[in-house]
């Protein structure tokens, strides 16, 4: 049976799936090392928030390409189906629909063999119901992260260190790294053993070139969690306008919140796009009134409500899937 969206984890749950956001292939042993429960009960309970639809592991290549933020407003009643085009795109890596000025927001990566007016005319203003969008160029990456729950752990230093940003050029991967990840990104906790057998390459093989890909920043593994799940309130894209001088201070002090799940710097009306989960509007409160107002250099921001994320990662959500129907 489907587990709603919005139902609150127990702690135990929660304690599970921050390990998983911090390693999505850590061993069950691991896990339950980290979390202080037995091996049997977190490998029951892990599997059942697989099979109930509420979390995935997928593996991502992260290539250095250019990126179209884009804000999308729909006509009435077709923001689900927009939102449900937009996430068939594979070269649309995150949709959410939102609360705002805008319907929806998706991040659209652009080909190195096509021009912006393909992606914008030819893409996004060509699915039905879109009225209109709002485009900017995204120019750099401060801060990208799956682990905004790491603070339910008492201690992740095991699982390894947080990720660092990489742009990874595209002769970084060849054919058979492609073809791993292809399969990694279905079943992030697919064993080697299990990826060799299905592309008839030898285990070695895959363990090493994944292993590379990984180490490197190439690939990342996320974990796919709705936040209401884990008890957070607040999950919000904010729009940031800074003063020119101030905007790689601003956005490094950002990077540095563990609240903050992403920064970008944008070409647009706003200089970055920041992405903040907290536990509480309380939180929230917070974070607009003194965090923010406290950056010396931001001198305004808008900010839209996530209401469903769609897809993230290139990957589209199993809870969002099934309001899709």
């Amino acid at each position: 049976m489907p587990v709603d969206m919005y139902a609150h984890l127990d702690s135990t749950d929660r304690r599970i799936v921050a390990a998983l956001q911090v390693n999505g292939r850590a061993s069950w042993t691991d896990i339950a090392q980290l979390t202080g429960v037995s091996v049997n009960t977190v490998a029951r309970r892990g599997q059942q928030l697989f099979a109930a639809g509420l979390v995935r592991v997928a593996a991502v290549f992260l290539g250095s390409t250019n990126m179209l933020i884009t804000r999308i407003n729909c006509a009435p009643g077709t923001q689900l189906s927009a939102a449900q085009a937009l996430a068939a795109i594979p070269e649309v890596r995150f949709v959410a629909l939102v609360t705002g000025a805008y319907d929806l927001v998706a991040e659209v990566v652009v080909p190195k063999d096509a021009g912006l007016h393909s992606v914008l005319l030819n893409g996004v203003q060509a699915i039905p119901g879109v009225r209109g969008s709002v485009a900017d160029l995204e120019l750099h990456v401060y801060k990208s992260t799956h682990e905004w729950s790491r603070h339910l752990l008492p201690d992740a230093s095991q699982l390894g260190p947080p990720p660092t940003v990489h742009d990874c050029a595209p002769d970084h991967i060849d054919t058979v790294g492609e073809q791993i990840v292809d399969v990694l990104r279905e079943d992030g906790r697919a064993s080697f053993q299990a990826v060799s057998a299905r592309l008839g390459v030898s285990e070695s093989t895959v363990r090493r070139r994944f292993e590379a890909l990984h180490s490197t920043g190439c690939v990342q593994v996320i974990t796919l969690v709705p936040a209401a799940a884990l008890g957070f309130e607040a999950e919000v894209l904010f729009w940031v306008s800074v003063a020119p001088a101030r905007l790689d201070g601003v956005a490094r002090e950002l990077a540095k919140l563990p609240g903050v799940r992403y920064v970008a710097a944008t070409l647009g009306q706003q200089s970055l796009m920041c992405e903040v989960i907290l536990p509480t509007h309380d939180d929230l409160f917070q974070f607009t009134t003194h965090t923010l107002a406290g950056i010396e250099g931001i001198l305004s921001w808008t900010a839209n409500v996530e209401l469903l994320t769609v897809k993230r990662g290139f990957v589209v959500t199993p809870w969002a899937a099934r309001h899709l129907g």
